[in-house]
């Protein structure tokens, strides 16, 4: 199984929306909060490649992108090979 890292934050309508798609395959993710773990934003800012919105995903160690993303991955049919890596 595939980890799966997503950085978000709590007031965020499109990180539910990503953790959502998530929770209904039945995806373990480990979720890192910024509002708990401000430190972390440059983390997340670096491993992104410059991007600054939440949510952002990465599936061991590739980032995917956000909300949009994920969701678009899933509508190609790709999300589920990806996350059987």
């Amino acid at each position: 199984m595939a980890k799966v890292e997503i950085y978000t934050t709590p007031i965020c309508g499109y990180c539910m929306r990503a953790k959502t798609l998530l929770k209904r395959k039945n995806i373990k993710y480990e979720e890192i909060d910024l509002y708990k773990e401000g430190h972390r934003r440059e983390e997340m800012v670096s491993r992104s490649g410059g991007r600054q919105t939440v949510p952002q995903i990465f599936i061991n160690g590739n980032a995917i992108g956000g909300s949009d993303e994920i969701h678009a991955l899933e509508r190609a049919g790709k999300l589920d090979g990806m996350l059987a890596e």
